[in-house]
């Protein structure tokens, strides 16, 4: 009687430990919360059990600390020998009794065995439906239930929620062997479920810090017509970002970016290489400079990383950025190790334009190359990070001729443009984040420009007026026609007076009045607050105060002293009086 005894405990320790073993390498293959519960449930049906089911907290599904239970269970996995009834479907919220196995078995943290099921459900959930609603602590009486274990889901010294065994087709009840074997299995998916809730946490934060960190709105412009997109990994938020910039005299910079390396360093450095971009274009550098200012940034940026305990450090990062002139129809671009963008020109072909590669950001060292490009009206200019033409199935060749074939739509807006990508190039669970920004060019129209040429003589500014006045009434304009004068003399008296050569005046009117004046000297004006006994030095301190903003643009031959002037309401009444002139102004 000795001998068949000891083989049948053989035999159970073997089983054991293959159960074991098969669990070790099935659950936990993915940082899924959802996944690694279902893949509890699988693993114990049914070699060990007819029926298995999983009730999580929601703060627990979310990645955040398990709440109580009195705010209920949500059903997350469950995996039997049959599809019957018996149990409430994944995704329902489950009240349990004070009283029921699931909820004793999460508040205390220990596991409860119920050899008797059908008893304690009359005894503890009461009379009529709750003694066979499994939701209240019940059990069905018509699917053969007859023996139940609940064990706590326990990692870190918090109960991330509750497992539940179930018997029906076996002879033989549950067990405290059994009990054990139980407690082994879920507790290695305890540490499971908590690493894909802490990842799941983290991921939701990061991704947090990027939106927040890109464009919630796109300014006010009229050169392009603009839509985009930002779709995260599925593995962990990246680096990559887009940026639409106003820059003077109607101008607009589009950028693109990425940052190598995921999770919340990657979303924070990006946030502080966006923030360079637009301080860098506030200045109005050109385009190969403002790359090498990044550049710098990034190699200052790493620097500070590797002197510190545990940093991380930065491998590097890509850039491209474009300016788009709308009176010129030009734009320039310069590139830091990033993708080729696109040209879909409006007859419908597509061309990848051949920039200057130059180096990724934090290399340091080298140069960057600018290339310009004509862009005729009712162009797209599509920009994107690698993520979007690169992936494991798919080497960059094919994704760029698949990107070029979908692409091959003029007359497509931008905004469906980027629907059309995001549908059939990326999947459904990206391995990498994607920027992708669609830009559709406009060209001032002719009659919304004038330019003037004067030589450098004092007697000019008057008949300067005199013009200035004139273009502002053909716009409709007058409103503001004292302001522009005085702006246009107080710029044009300044060039005469520091600056050699000719001097150009143009006046932009777009969604502002832009005023320029172009001289030969490089010196650049500065802003000072004259004192009372000073007799000049107020000119710049009234065209700031008389205009929206106002700046120095570099060029060269020269420099660009420009205004902007917001543009007068239309009138609601009939009243056609003239405007009240400002005060005090000599």
């Amino acid at each position: 009687m000795g001998e068949p005894r000891v083989g049948q405990l053989a035999v159970a320790a073997r089983q054991r430990l293959e159960l074991l073993y098969e669990a070790s390498m099935r659950i936990g293959s993915t940082l899924d919360v959802t996944r690694t519960a279902q893949e509890l449930a699988d693993v114990a049906v049914p070699r060990f059990a007819d029926h298995v089911t999983v009730d999580l907290p929601d703060s627990v599904l979310r990645g955040d600390e398990p709440t109580d239970i009195h705010e209920g269970l949500r059903r997350t996995a469950i995996h039997g020998i049959t599809a019957g009834r018996a149990f409430r479907p994944p995704g329902d919220l489950l009240n349990y009794l004070p009283s029921a196995p699931q909820a004793r078995c999460f508040t205390t943290g220990h596991p409860v065995l119920e050899p008797d099921p059908h008893a304690a459900a009359g005894e503890l959930a009461g009379e009529g439906e709750l003694a066979g609603d499994p939701a209240c602590g019940g059990i069905p009486p018509d699917h053969g239930i007859h023996s139940l274990m609940t064990v706590p889901l326990r990692a870190r010294g918090d109960t991330l929620g509750v497992a539940s065994f179930y018997r029906c087709a076996r002879a033989g009840a549950f067990e405290e062997d059994d009990l054990s074997l139980a407690e082994e299995l879920v507790a290695r998916a305890a540490v499971c479920i908590d690493n894909a809730r802490r990842y799941t946490h983290e991921h939701g934060l990061a991704l947090a810090l990027q939106r927040s960190l890109l464009p919630r709105g796109l300014p006010e412009q009229h050169a392009v017509e603009v839509a985009h997109r930002y779709l995260p990994a599925q593995s962990g938020v990246g680096g990559d970002w887009f940026d639409v910039i106003t820059l003077s005299s109607a101008r607009v910079a589009l950028v693109v970016g990425d940052v190598v390396g995921h999770g919340l360093h990657a979303a924070a450095t990006m946030g502080r290489l966006r923030t360079a971009v637009q301080n860098f274009s506030a200045l109005d550098l050109p385009v190969d400079e403002l790359l090498a200012h990044l550049d710098d940034l990034v190699n200052r940026l790493d620097e500070e990383e590797s002197t510190e305990p545990g940093g991380h450090g930065l491998i590097g990062a890509t850039c491209l950025y474009a300016v788009y002139d709308p009176v010129s129809r030009r734009c320039t671009m310069a590139r830091a190790g990033h993708p080729m963008p696109a040209l879909i020109h409006p007859d419908g072909t597509v061309e990848f334009l051949d920039l200057p590669a130059g180096p990724p950001l934090g290399l340091g060292g080298l140069p960057f190359e600018t290339a310009e490009f004509e862009v005729s009206p009712g162009s797209q200019l599509v920009l994107y990070t690698d993520g979007l033409i690169e992936d494991r199935h798919r080497d960059i060749d094919a994704g760029l001729e698949q990107l070029r074939r979908l692409l091959a739509h003029p007359d497509r807006p931008p905004e469906q443009t980027c629907q059309a990508l995001a549908a059939a190039m990326l999947p459904a669970h990206p391995g990498d984040d994607v920027a992708l920004l669609v830009a559709r060019t406009h060209a001032l129209d002719a009659e919304r420009h004038a330019s003037w040429e004067l030589p450098a003589d004092p007697t000019v500014v008057s008949s300067m007026r005199a013009a200035v006045t004139r273009q502002l009434a053909d716009w409709g304009l007058e409103d503001i026609a004292f302001t522009t004068e005085l702006v246009a003399s107080e710029l044009i008296t300044n060039a005469i007076r520091h600056a050699a050569g000719p001097i150009q005046v143009r006046l932009l009117h777009d969604h502002a009045l832009i005023c320029e004046v172009s001289d030969t000297s490089s010196t650049s004006p500065r802003l000072r607050r004259a004192s009372s006994t000073d007799e000049g030095g107020r000119g710049l301190f009234l065209i700031a105060q008389l205009t929206r903003r106002w700046g120095v643009r570099y060029t060269s031959n020269g420099k660009v002293i420009w205004t902007e002037q917001s543009l007068p309401k239309p009138s609601t009444t009939d009243d056609h009086s003239e405007p009240a002139r400002p005060s005090h102004v000599c």
